[in-house]
């Protein structure tokens, strides 16, 4: 060996004692971060029998949750398990009768029938009844567990922030029983708009943590057309009038027939098709789409949607964390 080869190698040995590396020689440095940007769908008619052959091979009483991860087929990194961008997403199942038994975590969470009805979530000690287009909020932090006194499983999606905090390692999870639970105000006082209880500190999370899809689809019937033409209303926190938790926020959208224009944007999307079928074009795919499917719209992609008739989608977004890193950016096709 040359006493140049020599000197090399004692300087690697070196950088790998003190666990240094060189940035010239990383080829990923200067590449940015991998970033997924195809969509996926992943269609009901597929997931209705998933779910069936749930029911037969996992009780609550041994797993505590019976949940099916919708995974990413595109990962930007090993053991990514996000769905798209900050956001997971899960089928959570419970038959007649069963029980998960209460626990909390630092991670935000959301709950969205998708089939079923009689089951119930149960947020630091406030009933939340759960019918088909109900979503259900569980904030980090909030004991929550879920109780089926209905005839027919109930299956709903779960969809929460738990790649943000794996990234920024604030991830905490206690199991129950519940302890120090703190006190909640009923739904009914904030049934009026404009209007909310005086003396009751705000939170950053909704204190309504449930909304009824019958609220919902009245509330989107009056909604004015957005820029894109369709028509939109977010989930907020009646309080601030902010969105109805700080790191997941959500909507409702009705397409018309004639469809709408390209949009893009740097927030991530999970969508489900509550009424209605249609496809949507997102970058150079076609994804068709029909009751309880659920797709994702990654950030960075232009997208489209059109409609069989009337259509109406629920949708999960990290628009929130984008906006408050400075990093949300829309754009209207009419801009260009």
């Amino acid at each position: 060996m040359s006493t140049a080869s020599t000197a090399d190698a004692d300087i690697r040995a070196a950088w790998a004692a003190a666990h240094v590396t060189p940035l010239w020689e990383d080829r990923a440095a200067h590449g940015g971060v991998k970033s997924n940007k195809t969509a996926h769908l992943w269609g009901w008619q597929e997931l209705e029998k998933l779910v069936h052959q749930a029911l037969g091979v996992a009780s609550t009483e041994i797993i505590e949750r019976r949940v099916l991860t919708l995974r990413n087929p595109y990962p930007r990194f090993d053991g990514d398990r996000a769905a798209v961008g900050n956001i997971t997403a899960a089928l959570q199942i419970l038959k007649p009768g069963e029980v998960a038994r209460p626990h909390r975590h630092s991670m935000n969470a959301i709950r969205f029938v998708l089939q079923g009805e009689g089951a119930s979530t149960v947020v630091d000690g406030k009933d939340c009844p759960m019918q088909e287009g109900d979503l259900v909020i569980t904030p980090g932090g909030a004991w929550h567990e879920h109780i089926h006194r209905g005839t027919a499983p109930i299956v709903w999606l779960d969809a929460l922030d738990v790649p943000l905090h794996a990234f920024m390692g604030t991830g905490v999870f206690e199991p129950g029983p519940a302890h120090d639970v703190p006190e909640t105000m009923p739904d009914d006082a904030y049934a009026q708009p404009g209007l909310v209880p005086e003396g009751v500190a705000a939170r950053p999370w909704s204190p309504m943590f449930r909304y009824p899809w019958e609220d919902v689809a009245a509330a989107l019937a009056q909604a004015p057309r957005d820029r894109d033409g369709a028509r939109r209303v977010r989930y907020t926190n009646p309080a601030n009038g902010g969105p109805a938790m700080a790191m997941l926020d959500c909507f409702a959208m009705q397409i018309e027939a004639e469809g709408t224009r390209r949009t893009r944007s740097t927030a991530n999307t999970i969508c489900v098709v509550v009424e209605g079928e249609g496809e949507s074009r997102i970058g150079d795919q076609v994804l068709r789409w029909g009751k309880r499917d659920v797709f994702s719209l990654p950030g960075g992609t232009w997208t489209s949607h059109q409609s069989k008739g009337r259509a109406r989608l629920f949708q999960v977004t990290d628009r929130d964390v984008m906006r408050r890193l400075d990093l949300l950016r829309d754009d209207f096709e009419d801009n260009l």
